[in-house]
């Protein structure tokens, strides 16, 4: 790819993260007053972080069986309230065990 090329899909790119960003701010000039509008723009962060991210956990293993196990280890750990660090390595880990003794 040449640099120009490259630099250009860069702008594009900062344009359309930046306009993104910036739109709600612009046309939402006030206190946001609907309880479900409130609502709505708590939950949308979660959605769309799960949305992203559980499909990339089932199809990055490799393993059913061991994806399924790093979830399931990911969901009663972060349901216990272990730290980040720590459910993350626990996951890991238990996708790794799992895929380790079916393969």
């Amino acid at each position: 790819m040449e640099w120009s090329a490259f630099f250009k899909y860069v702008l594009v790119m900062a344009g359309v993260t930046y306009l993104i960003r910036m739109l709600p701010l612009a046309a939402i000039r006030g206190k946001v007053r609907s309880k479900f509008l409130q609502a709505f723009l708590y939950y949308v962060p979660y959605a769309v972080l799960g949305a992203m991210t559980i499909p990339a956990v089932f199809s990055s293993t490799g393993s059913l069986p061991g994806a399924i196990a790093g979830v399931a280890a990911a969901v009663v750990l972060g349901w216990m309230g272990k730290g980040l660090l720590t459910v993350a390595a626990a996951a890991c880990l238990a996708a790794y065990v799992v895929a380790m003794i079916l393969h």
